[in-house]
């Protein structure tokens, strides 16, 4: 579910009927993809995987000791077939984990993921219930569907001429103080 919902999107942009919900969809979801990144989750990146018979191991380039468990179950995604999936921890290293894989009898050695792959725990916060994070939302939202249908309306460069550059950092920076109690201290800078 997206963090803005086709309805919000249609009712602010004022559209009623006139483009198909799965157009104003991908827009819901292309916001999700520009702010659910800097929101702090429970989220880690590999950088590294190996396979050895049904045992897969992702590697790390910090310290993940205190950060997964035996026996805490996990998402991996982002690595490929042969390693992503739900699965239960069954070993933790000072930079690794490694978890049984239902698939046995592959073999494939330690090599670099790029880019990284996602390991999620179970998250504590659900986002869609914080009302600043989904307004958040429906505002990117909003500006990319006006930098999508009109190019060049609305921006203005520092000299106060029109620019068709919606999409630029001050995208993120017209929302990040709404979202700040939400930030992840390793969301990108700037």
């Amino acid at each position: 579910m997206s963090l803005c919902t086709v309805a919000e999107l249609k009712s602010t942009l004022g559209v009623g009927s006139l483009y198909p919900d799965a157009t104003i969809q991908e827009v819901c979801n292309a916001a999700d993809v520009v702010l659910l990144p800097m929101l702090w989750n429970n989220d880690s990146y590999n950088i590294a995987h190996s396979a050895d018979d049904d045992q897969r191991t992702l590697y790390f380039e910090s310290l993940e000791k205190g950060q997964f468990y035996i026996g805490q179950a996990v998402v991996v995604s982002d690595n490929d077939d042969l390693f992503d999936g739900t699965y239960t921890i069954t070993a933790v290293g000072e930079t690794s984990i490694t978890y049984t894989h239902e698939e046995g009898g592959r073999q494939r050695p330690y090599h670099l993921v790029r880019p990284f792959g996602k390991v999620a725990a179970q998250d504590d916060v659900d986002w869609s219930l914080d009302p600043a994070i989904q307004l958040a939302a429906l505002m990117i939202a909003v500006e990319i569907w006006q930098a999508k249908t009109a190019t060049l309306s609305g921006s203005n460069a520092v000299d106060f001429q029109p620019s068709p550059y919606r999409m630029s950092a001050q995208l993120l920076a017209k929302i990040r103080g709404m979202i700040a109690h939400a930030l992840a201290p390793t969301s990108m800078i700037g």
